[in-house]
């Protein structure tokens, strides 16, 4: 049975943020709230930039500690107590609810960059069996009836919001904004998914 997993590339994170209120850079530690699918990122990133920081302070050594999930869910438990000092997440309400719920960020968080921009971008990827036996390539091919789905839940996941998006939208350019056969390719697409996973992680143990 083929499954493709939808999930975003490691480098996607809408914004990063210290927390008001939190401890500040020359903390002993700091923790990182993340989303699912930026472990692999920062398990590579954090060592480094630890280094390079306890090189130029050699009397405020830093070590780094992340949280990771579904970036829906780790706002929350940020907003339920989670100390968080960082948060790197993927969408913009998962950020704005920390302004909005807990006022642990500033009102105008979106101008710290120019254009009211993300530090990060990504893309979607298609993640199949070995040799692509059924032959994936594009949207339309997810939506065939003999392909079944995994990708994070859209009701936990920034990944899974992203994913559902990007599936509509290639759908309404192919069908030249027709909204009605758009709905038809996304009911088929949804109606091929057999796994809704809370995160974009382990999306990929449902292929064993």
């Amino acid at each position: 049975m083929q499954k493709a997993i939808l999930k975003k590339t490691a480098l996607a994170s809408l914004a990063t943020f210290s927390l008001m209120g939190s401890a500040p850079l020359v903390a002993a530690e700091l923790l990182n709230s993340s989303y699912d699918i930026a472990r692999e990122l920062f398990v590579a990133l954090n060592p480094e930039f630890e280094k390079q920081w306890n090189e130029q302070h050699p009397d405020d050594k830093l070590t780094i500690k992340q949280s990771h999930a579904g970036s829906s869910k780790q706002a929350l438990a940020i907003l339920q107590g989670l100390k968080a000092d960082v948060v790197t997440y993927n969408q913009v309400t998962d950020v704005q609810i920390l302004h909005d719920k807990g006022k642990l960020i500033p009102e105008n968080w979106q101008a710290r960059l120019p254009n009211n921009s993300s530090p990060y971008y990504s893309t979607m990827a298609f993640l199949v069996r070995k040799g692509n036996p059924k032959g994936i390539k594009t949207w339309d091919d997810l939506a065939r009836e003999d392909v079944k789905l995994i990708f994070p839940n859209p009701k936990t996941s920034g990944n899974g919001r992203y994913t559902y998006l990007a599936a509509w939208g290639a759908y309404a350019q192919e069908n030249k904004g027709d909204e009605k056969k758009t709905r038809e390719q996304m009911k088929q697409f949804l109606k091929n998914v057999e796994v809704f996973d809370t995160g974009g992680a382990w999306c990929h143990n449902f292929l064993y």
